[in-house]
């Protein structure tokens, strides 16, 4: 059995589609065909089902699938024990909502590949929970605790949330001193129904406390939402870790509404064998803690604008 043609399998697997597994190993459709059907006479047994939802695994399919995990596993750290010691190398895909992928992990990631300069970071920013169990990532960054898979979850640490809007918006609609004024102000947030985790949902506890309008601007990305609030366009619910990067932004009322979430860290279960990924959720899990207090620090100091 060809090791190539087991990791076709897989990928194929993952992405329930030729083409979309074509692209992730480099291959053109037709090639990712003709070794699946290679491995297929070679093991005597049809592999997938297509169907117009895309390839599904047969029984015989389904079988060989975790066989086919724990030698990638193998290989993987047969490559880690042949590497330099104390090296990190290969490829690591990071996903996470835009807040952590856009404020966050690029500071993170630009420290840990001048740690390690073998290692390629992918950093992946999706308004969804991955699929961990299709490799859509190596790690995801959550913003609620999942309660079903063969997952490892660990807590990476809380963050921060404020009303913030920028000095222009400010200085048109005049200074807000009390919730009460927020039914007169324009808000920013995101689509209601695209809320894809209710720790999301930032303006809810804020639209009972103030009896406010709904968000009049709305988008299913917090660096939407930041740019929008930073063109004056209203007043949003804004990480404090993402403040440093939007000069004139500023917290509004952080003495009377704030919000508190929390950052998870999700691996596949498999994960754990792995020394290589088990540094890396270290390395990566101390770089985002340190980063948050950082950039927190950063808007406390300066007064909270």
């Amino acid at each position: 059995m060809d090791w190539d043609d087991l990791r076709v399998f897989l990928a194929v697997a993952r992405d329930d589609s030729l083409s979309r597994a074509g692209k992730r190993l480099a291959m053109d459709p037709s090639t990712v065909s003709r070794r699946v059907a290679r491995l297929e006479a070679a093991l005597g047994h049809p592999l997938f089902l297509k169907s117009p939802q895309g390839y599904a695994l047969t029984p015989e399919g389904a079988r060989l699938f975790p066989h086919a995990e724990a030698a990638e596993l193998a290989l993987s750290g047969a490559e880690e024990s042949l590497g330099r010691p104390g090296e990190l190398t290969g490829q690591l895909r990071i996903g996470a909502p835009d807040g952590c992928a856009n404020y966050l992990l690029p500071q993170v990631a630009a420290a840990l590949c001048a740690a390690h300069p073998g290692l390629e970071i992918q950093i992946v920013a999706l308004p969804r929970v991955f699929n961990l169990t299709k490799r859509e990532a190596d790690f995801a960054i959550a913003v609620s605790r999942p309660e079903t898979g063969r997952l490892v979850v660990q807590r990476l640490c809380d963050y921060r949330l404020h009303l913030a809007a920028h000095e222009r918006y400010l200085a048109r609609h005049g200074p807000i001193d009390e919730i009460g004024q927020l039914r007169a102000a324009r808000l920013i947030g995101y689509i209601p129904d695209m809320i894809f985790d209710q720790e999301l949902d930032y303006l809810g506890p804020l639209l009972h406390s103030a009896n406010a309008r709904p968000a009049q601007l709305t988008s299913n990305s917090v660096s939407v939402q930041m740019q929008a609030i930073r063109t004056g366009a209203g007043i949003g619910i804004v990480h404090d870790f993402a403040i440093p990067f939007t000069p004139g932004v500023r917290r509004v009322l952080p003495e009377a509404f704030g919000l508190t979430r929390s950052f998870w860290m999700i691996r596949h279960a498999d994960d754990r064998r792995s020394d290589r990924l088990n540094r890396l959720a270290d390395e990566l899990a101390q770089g985002l803690r340190a980063e948050v207090a950082r950039l927190e620090s950063a808007v406390d100091s300066d007064g909270g604008a």
